[in-house]
C-alpha cells in the first residue's frame, strides 16, 4: 500500500487512523494569524483560547517563525550528550524572570514532563523516607501517571487504578489543610498559583504565603506550577510573584514557546544540584530547534513587557464583561479569566454547550466547568477584539432567549 492510498483509506470514514482520545474535534483549522484562525472553508474564529494559553503572541508570529525557519536550515536537533547555543540564554532567561535568588533549568517538552521530572527532583533532594507530595483538590498537573497521581480530580484517577503511591489531596486555598497533612513523610507540596484546568481560581491572599511558611517549618520543598501561568499570563512573569514568595521548584511550558512544544523546570540550586547525570532524561527536550523558539518568544514577551499588558488588557475584559447580565462573577488574573454564567443565562445549559454556541458564531472559548467559560486570549488582543467577543458570548446567550 502506498502512502496515499492509505491515507485515502483512512479518510474514507470505514477507519479512522487516529486513536478516539479527543473526541471528534468540530472543526479543523488550517491557517492562522495573530488572534484570528480559520477553517478549511475559510470561516474566520476570533481565538479567545490561545491553544490553551500557549499562543500568547498569536498565530504565525514573523519572529517565532523566522527564528524556527532559520534554526531548521542549520541544525535541528544533536541529543543531550552534546550543548547547543540556545540553552544556557533561555535558561538564563527564565532564571532573570523567576527573580527568586540563584537557579538552575532543565527543559523538558511538555507541561506534564515538566511535572514529573519535579517529583523526581523532590524526591532525590528530600532522600528515603521523604518521597510524599501534598497537592490539591481541583488540580491539574498533567496525565502521565505520576502527574495524574499528583492531579486533585479522582474522576480522571478512576481508569488507570492503581494510581502511584504517595500523593495526598486536600482542599485549595486551605492552608491549615496542608499544615495537617504535612508529616514527616511528605517531602514537597505542589500548587498551581492560579487552578487553570479546575476552573480558573486564582491562590487566596495570604495563601501561598502561609504554605510558604508552613513549608519551611517542616523542610518540605513547594514546587509552584505554572504551566498555564507563566510567562506574563497573570499580570506577573509568573504567578507566585503576586504573592511574593520565593519557590523551591517551578515548572512551566505552554507560552513558553508560542505553539512550539517546549518546557522546563527551574530549581533552587542547592535543589537543582540533587539531580546528576542519569537521574532524567528525554531524547528531544531542550533541542536547538525549541529553544530557538523559547529564546525567541522570551525576547518577544520582555520587549513588550508582557505582565503590564496583560494587567490592563485583562482588567479590560472583566470590566467589559460586568456589563452584562448574563455574568455572575469574573475570576482570574491577567488574561487568564473565568467567566461564571448565571443559571438563567445559561436556561439549562451547560458551559461547553455554550462555547459550542459561541464557536458556531466565530469564536473559540472553552467550558472549563458546568457553568463557566475560560478565556485566555493571545496578548496581542486589542480592546476592539475583546468587545467582539463579548458580543459575540452576548449573542450566543441572548439569541437562545429570543428562541426560548
Amino acid at each position: 500500500m502506498t502512502a496515499e492510498q492509505a491515507a485515502a483509506w483512512g479518510a474514507t470514514g470505514e477507519h479512522s487512523p487516529l486513536m478516539d482520545n479527543y473526541g471528534s474535534p468540530p472543526r479543523l483549522f488550517v491557517e492562522g494569524s495573530g488572534i484570528e484562525l480559520r477553517d478549511r472553508e475559510g470561516n474566520r474564529y476570533l481565538d479567545f483560547l490561545g491553544g490553551l494559553a500557549v499562543v500568547a503572541l498569536g498565530h504565525a508570529h514573523p519572529v517565532i517563525e523566522a527564528a524556527v525557519t532559520a534554526q531548521a536550515r542549520k541544525l535541528v536537533h544533536v541529543s543531550n550528550l552534546f550543548a547547543n547555543e540556545h540553552q544556557a540564554p533561555v535558561a538564563s532567561l527564565i532564571d532573570g524572570l523567576i527573580a527568586s535568588g540563584p537557579g538552575q533549568v532543565l527543559f523538558q517538552n511538555s507541561g506534564t514532563e515538566a511535572v514529573e521530572a519535579a517529583i523526581k527532583l523532590a524526591r532525590k533532594h528530600q532522600g528515603s523516607g521523604r518521597h510524599k507530595v501534598i497537592s490539591a483538590l481541583g488540580s491539574f498537573h498533567g496525565r502521565t501517571l505520576a502527574a495524574l497521581a499528583a492531579t486533585g480530580q479522582p474522576s480522571k484517577h478512576a481508569p488507570f487504578a492503581p494510581m502511584p503511591e504517595g500523593f495526598i489531596h486536600v482542599p485549595y486555598n486551605d492552608a491549615s489543610a496542608i499544615a495537617e497533612a504535612l508529616t514527616g513523610e511528605v517531602g514537597a507540596v505542589l500548587l498551581e498559583s492560579v487552578q487553570g484546568e479546575g476552573g480558573v481560581f486564582p491562590a487566596a491572599p495570604g495563601y501561598l504565603e502561609t504554605v510558604r511558611s508552613i513549608c519551611d517549618e517542616a523542610g518540605a520543598l513547594l514546587i509552584i506550577d505554572e504551566i498555564q501561568t507563566g510567562f506574563g499570563r497573570t499580570g506577573e512573569w509568573f504567578g507566585f510573584q503576586h504573592a511574593g514568595i520565593r519557590p523551591d521548584i517551578v515548572t512551566m511550558a505552554k507560552a513558553l514557546g508560542n505553539g512550539f512544544p517546549v518546557a522546563a523546570v527551574w530549581a533552587r540550586a542547592e535543589v537543582a544540584a540533587s539531580f546528576t547525570p542519569g537521574d532524567h532524561g528525554s531524547t528531544f527536550a531542550g533541542q536547538p530547534l525549541a529553544l530557538a523558539a523559547a529564546r525567541a518568544a522570551l525576547g518577544e514577551y520582555i520587549g513588550m513587557d508582557a505582565p503590564s499588558v496583560t494587567a490592563e488588557l485583562g482588567a479590560y475584559l472583566e470590566k467589559e464583561a460586568g456589563t452584562r447580565s448574563w455574568l455572575d462573577h469574573a475570576r482570574g488574573t491577567g488574561l487568564l479569566i473565568g467567566l461564571e454564567i448565571t443559571e438563567r443565562a445559561l436556561a439549562g445549559r451547560k458551559a461547553a454547550q455554550l462555547a459550542k454556541s459561541c464557536l458556531d458564531r466565530g469564536l473559540i472559548v472553552n467550558g472549563v466547568t458546568q457553568t463557566a467559560l475560560r478565556l485566555a486570549p493571545p496578548y496581542i488582543v486589542t480592546k476592539e477584539n475583546i468587545n467582539e467577543a463579548i458580543s459575540i458570548i452576548d449573542d450566543a446567550i441572548t439569541t437562545r432567549d429570543k428562541e426560548k
